[in-house]
């Protein structure tokens, strides 16, 4: 039996398989991106397809504390557009 690869979410802190959540990247330049893929290099935090976590973990700076850096208005935006896309 192949065991399945969890993460948890840094927003509702529920494990849940790797494949339902979102990886959000911090490469070596300092950039965030969203890793659709689940293979980009650099540090990676996950959070469900939901946007009650979303707004959760926006509200909160949690994705700010993890990354040590300030997250832009953007990068939320474009995280709130994927969710929305998985959702459909």
């Amino acid at each position: 039996m192949k065991k399945i690869p969890e993460r948890r979410c840094i927003a509702c802190n529920i494990q849940k398989p790797k494949s339902e959540l979102l990886r959000i990247v911090k490469n070596k330049d300092n950039e965030i991106s969203i890793d659709l893929t689940g293979k980009k290099a650099g540090r990676g935090a996950y959070i469900c397809k939901s946007t009650e976590c979303l707004d959760k973990l926006k509200k909160s700076g949690r994705l700010s504390r993890t990354f040590e850096m300030e997250i832009s208005e953007e990068i939320y935006k474009d995280l709130r557009d994927v969710i929305d896309k998985c959702a459909d």
